[in-house]
Formats: structure tokens, C-alpha cells, sequence
């Protein structure tokens, strides 16, 4: 009998079948994967397992019992446990507290905070992440903050744990941390449900593969009798591989950004960038390398016109923009794919024409005399979502009803609807299925044909390698390397990602 199971699950949306009659099962103690597009129905499965929305149809049953869920307490009070793709903590709270909210361990009245910390201090070492238990979640990175909802899952022990995307903020020694402690939660008898994109993470660590397809379970392998080809096609068909043509020559394209000796201070929580220098030119893929919390954000904010730098120079076209604005650096052409698309990128809650326009509302011909043109809004709205493939249910739906890849999507549109002179993608593709990645993939190779500098930034080394002319590495805020494209490896990359530096070579 399988430890759980789901049968008959449906659930409806206004306008859409998100779950359509689904048959679900894990057995005890394996380590189960969930694969498929997004908007497949992956994420919402587990939100009905997890108690955050209730099932139209069907029925769950666990250890052999069916299971009413109403919510996300009646799930933890059964041993289950998620961790989210989009981050579930509050940022005014320091890591520890977040990790123990409603669990707290108390003295009288008050949080005992060194029974916390002990029991904290082994979940991180079994784990092998470094993780500040007293910084507050505002200051962390993108990676530090993924790794606080790890920790927040195995403090609770859930006997089945749902991880929706676990892996993408990590690092690759991260990653292979990680799946150690799966497999000796494997031991121990627990459960787990792995939902990934990456079919080559799906093959290391799962047992059996249930492949969702528009809601429908389309069928349930082991892994020991598949492979990625199989799977690829069974979620979305063949997928053609897109990478940067070889021969072309940069060598006489003008740089379009220059970054001269440029040092960013430090503020609490946050790194330095110590005397930063390199150029991208017209036309050319720069990849920026490195561990996740390395400098990386700080690099976006200090290109985009949020941080100011303690010295150096940053050229725009040849036009000095230091110290200019955001909205200065955009009307010169600068254009920003944000590292989390969710706090940075939209305002979820607003509709997607707004979205759209979001940098734009104030200038001709959408705004005249402080008053919006909305026939014109809707009208140019309309024509991003149908050139950028944009799946919404209306213009004016709310943002936040659109899957994870429509949001990327509806990013891009709004920052490379005019081709910019130079854009930073800053992690353009995280989280997001195959079909997804390689068409966002595809109009960076393209902007980039059309003469933008892009600098992309990325923890994915095979993103980079195929699609990047030239590699910097970023460790602790410095550059401590170069290498032209056709000199990178992932072995010679990891060695500067470790911090060893190497001679500049372009």
C-alpha cells in the first residue's frame, strides 16, 4: 500500500482545469519526483497535498487513511512539509526566527534562544550550509534565503517533505549537499516529493518520475528505466538546444558599458564590490560566475541606479552614469531582468498592462498632462503579450494569477520591447521549465545579434557556457578572473568560483 495517495484530484480556476482527475502515489521512504511544464499542475498538486487549496474533486489518503487538509496547520499537524518555490518568510525576522516561527522553544514567556541555536546548529552542520542564524531575512541573498526554508522544514521533522524547486539557488557543492541529506532522510524512512525542471538532478536522486502534462498525469517511470530524452519528451516533445554560433568576432565592437575600478562599500548584511573593472561590448554576451551571495546582487544594484560607488567610473555608451538615476540609466538605454522576479520584477497584485508600463507610464505617448492613455496602454499591452507568447487569461487580469515562466516572460517583454543598448539579465531563466528557458535563451542570443551588450548573470554553468563570449568570476565582491569562452570549462570555472585566481585572459 502506498504511504500516499492521491486520487481523482481536479481543481478549477476561473477559466482553466489546473488539475484534471490526477492519480497520485508515494510509496514510504522513496524519493519521489514531480516533473512537467510550468503551469503543468505541479505546484498547485502540492498546494492541495500541502492544505493551501482545497480540491474540487478527489480524495487523499496517508498511511492508509483518507485526510481532509484544510490548511497548511492541519498538513504540518499530519507530517507534512513544503518547502515553496517563492520564498514563505518574513523579512523583518532574523534567520533563527523565522526557522522556529510557531515552534518556538521557550523559556517562561520568552524565545530561548540558545536551545534554538543548539538545535539549529546541528540541522545546519548535517546539512553542510553556512547559514547567519541572528541576520534578518531583508539582508540575505537570494541563496541564503532558499536555505533558510530548507532548515525551516527539517526543524519541523515532517515525515513527508515537499520540495518545489529546491535546488535552483543552490550552488553545485550545495546541490550535492543537499541530496546527501535526502538520502539519509531516505534512511531514516522518510518520504519526499522532488519537483524539479532539471531532469539531470531527477535522474541522480529520485526513484520513480510522475510527468504531469496540462493538469494530467501522462505517466509514472523509474528512474532506473528511463532517461532525460524520455522524460523531456513526455513533459513538452523534442526541445531544440540553443547556443551562442561560434566565428563571430567582437574584437572591434565599441564597448557599450564600461566599469572602471569601481568599489561599492559595505553595509551591514551586505558585501563590498572591491575595485571592479571590465567592459561588454555591442553585440556581446558577458557571463558573470560565481557562488550565489558573492557579490552578484550587489553588481545588479550598483548597474541599475539603486547603490552609489564609494569610487571608480561606470560609461554608458561613452555617457557617465555614476551617479545618475535609475530612470536616467533606463531613458539612455539600460534595461534590467531583476534576480527575483517577484520582489524586484512586478508588482503582483497590479494587472498585467500595468506591469507592462511599469517603467514607461510617465513618458509620451502613454501619459500626457499627468493623465494615463489607457486605449493606447491596452492596445500596446496586448501586442507584447502576443509577440513575447505571454499566456495571461486578459490584459487586466492581476499579475500574480500567471505561471512562473508567464512572469519571466512578462519581465522581458517590458524591458526589451525597444531593443536596449545594453541589458543585465540577472538569472533570467531561474526556476522556469525547458520549454521556457530555451526560448528566453533564444531572444537573449537574438538582442544580443541586434547589437545589445548583455551581462548575464547566472549560477547555471551550462547556461553560461552556451551562451556567453566571455566569463568574469565573482568571489567575495572581487573579479578574480577572466576567461574567453572558449578557454571555460566547468572544472576551471569551479576553481575560480572556489576564489583561486587566475591570470586575465579577456
Amino acid at each position: 500500500m502506498a504511504y500516499l495517495e492521491m486520487r481523482g484530484i481536479t481543481k478549477r480556476f476561473p477559466g482553466v482545469v489546473a488539475i484534471d482527475h490526477v492519480d497520485f502515489s508515494v510509496e514510504e521512504g522513496e524519493i519521489h519526483a514531480l516533473v512537467g511544464e510550468n503551469g503543468a499542475g505541479k505546484t498547485t498538486l502540492m498546494r492541495i497535498l500541502y492544505g493551501m487549496e482545497s480540491p474540487d474533486e478527489g480524495i487523499i489518503r496517508l498511511g492508509g487513511r483518507a485526510v481532509r487538509i484544510p490548511n497548511p496547520q492541519a498538513a504540518i499537524r499530519l507530517g507534512i512539509g513544503m518547502v515553496h518555490q517563492h520564498f514563505q518568510l518574513v523579512p523583518s525576522f532574523t534567520t533563527l526566527e523565522n526557522i522556529v516561527l510557531n515552534r518556538e522553544p521557550r523559556r517562561g514567556p520568552l524565545l530561548d534562544r540558545q536551545h534554538a541555536r543548539r538545535a539549529l546548529g546541528t540541522l545546519i552542520e548535517r546539512l553542510g550550509l553556512e547559514v547567519d542564524l541572528s541576520a534578518r531575512v531583508s539582508e540575505l541573498s537570494v541563496g541564503e534565503r532558499q536555505r533558510v526554508e530548507i532548515l525551516k522544514l527539517l526543524y519541523r521533522n515532517a515525515r513527508l517533505i515537499i520540495l518545489d524547486e529546491p535546488t535552483t539557488v543552490l550552488t553545485l557543492q550545495e546541490t550535492h549537499a543537499l541530496f546527501g541529506m535526502l538520502r539519509r532522510l531516505k534512511e531514516e524512512g522518510r518520504t519526499i516529493i522532488f519537483i524539479s525542471h532539471r531532469l539531470s538532478e531527477v535522474m541522480e536522486i529520485a526513484d520513480r518520475v510522475t510527468v504531469l502534462r496540462r493538469g494530467r498525469v501522462v505517466g509514472v517511470r523509474s528512474v532506473a528505466s528511463t532517461d532525460e530524452r524520455e522524460l523531456a519528451r513526455m513533459m513538452v516533445g523534442e526541445v531544440i538546444a540553443v547556443a551562442r554560433q561560434t566565428g563571430h568576432s567582437l574584437e572591434n565592437a565599441p564597448p557599450a558599458l564600461i566599469v572602471r575600478d569601481v568599489t561599492l562599500a559595505e553595509i551591514p548584511g551586505r558585501l563590498s564590490l572591491k575595485s571592479l573593472s571590465f567592459e561588454v561590448r555591442r553585440g556581446e554576451i558577458l557571463g558573470v560566475a560565481g557562488v550565489e551571495g558573492n557579490g552578484q546582487q550587489e553588481l545588479v544594484e550598483l548597474l541599475a541606479g539603486l547603490r552609489f560607488p564609494q569610487k571608480g567610473q561606470i560609461l554608458l555608451d561613452g555617457k557617465d552614469i555614476t551617479f545618475m538615476d535609475v530612470r536616467g540609466r533606463r531613458r539612455h538605454g539600460l534595461a534590467v531582468i531583476p534576480p527575483d522576479r517577484l520582489q524586484e520584477g512586478l508588482s503582483l497584485p497590479a494587472p498585467v498592462w500595468a506591469n507592462l508600463i511599469a517603467t514607461r507610464y510617465h513618458l509620451p505617448p502613454f501619459s500626457h498632462l499627468g493623465f494615463l492613455n489607457r486605449a493606447l496602454i491596452q492596445s500596446y499591452a496586448a501586442q507584447l503579450i502576443q509577440k513575447f507568447e505571454v499566456m495571461v487569461p486578459s490584459i487586466d487580469a492581476p499579475t500574480l494569477t500567471l505561471s512562473g515562466g508567464n512572469l519571466q516572460r512578462l519581465i522581458i517583454a517590458r524591458e526589451v520591447s525597444t531593443p536596449p543598448r545594453v541589458l543585465i539579465a540577472a538569472h533570467p531563466t531561474r526556476g522556469l521549465d525547458m520549454r521556457a528557458t530555451q526560448a528566453i535563451r533564444k531572444l537573449l542570443l537574438e538582442l544580443a545579434d541586434q547589437g545589445t551588450a548583455v551581462l548575464l548573470i547566472s549560477t547555471d554553468i551550462d547556461e553560461l557556457l552556451a551562451l556567453a563570449d566571455r566569463l568574469l568570476v565573482l568571489h567575495r565582491g572581487e573579479i578574480v578572473g577572466f576567461l574567453p569562452i572558449s578557454q571555460a570549462d566547468p572544472e576551471s570555472l569551479g576553481l575560480l568560483m572556489a576564489g583561486r585566481r587566475l591570470e586575465r585572459r579577456g
